[in-house]
């Protein structure tokens, strides 16, 4: 893994439930995780598909982060990535050979 490629700086959130003062149960994001790590446009991203009789572009993006005791735990359904003003869900994890050096997170943008 090259280590001069981890100059994009990452935040990973986790969803979880609380309860408010009234008992109603609320999925909130808080923050897990931050890491540096290499995020590289995928192949996919210049695909484009139609919502509500507009073009959308899909905003895809390939996050690779070295491996750890806190990157092992991340999966698909309970977190997603903040890159700067941007969220990202995860859509996939690519588990590099499981050598544990390195895991990728493949994600796309979320329309907001």
């Amino acid at each position: 893994m090259n280590i001069a490629g981890l100059r994009t700086r990452i935040t990973i959130q986790r969803n979880e439930t609380v309860t408010d003062k009234y008992g109603n149960h609320k999925s909130v994001w808080d923050d897990y995780f931050s890491c540096w790590a290499t995020a590289v446009t995928s192949g996919l991203s210049s695909s484009e598909k139609e919502a509500a009789g507009t073009t959308v572009e899909e905003d895809r993006l390939d996050i690779t982060v070295r491996y750890s005791s806190e990157i092992a735990e991340v999966d698909s359904k309970r977190y997603r990535i903040l890159l700067g003003d941007r969220i990202y869900n995860i859509v996939s994890i690519d588990e590099m050979g499981f050598k544990h050096h390195s895991r990728k997170l493949h994600t796309k943008l979320v329309e907001r």
